[in-house]
C-alpha cells in the first residue's frame, strides 16, 4: 500500500500543493506565488516582530564576541 503525498495549502493563494521533492516551489504552488511572496518581504509588507530594548546610558556597550 502506497501512502499518498502530504498536501499543504499554498501560503499565497491557498491552492492544495503536494509536498514532494518534485515540487521545486514548495510550499508554494508555483513560481508566481513564490515570487509574489518574496516581493512582499522585499518591500517590507511582512515583518518579523521584535521588541526594541532601551540602552542604559550609564552602562558601556558589551564587547562584541571574539
Amino acid at each position: 500500500m502506497t501512502a499518498s503525498p502530504r498536501t499543504v495549502s499554498c501560503p499565497r493563494c491557498g491552492k492544495p500543493v503536494a509536498w514532494v521533492p518534485a515540487n521545486a516551489f514548495r510550499p508554494f504552488c508555483s513560481e508566481r506565488c513564490r515570487t509574489i511572496d518574496l516581493g512582499d518581504w522585499a518591500t517590507e509588507r511582512y515583518r518579523v516582530a521584535a521588541v526594541e530594548q532601551e540602552e542604559d546610558a550609564g552602562t558601556p556597550p558589551a564587547d562584541p564576541p571574539q
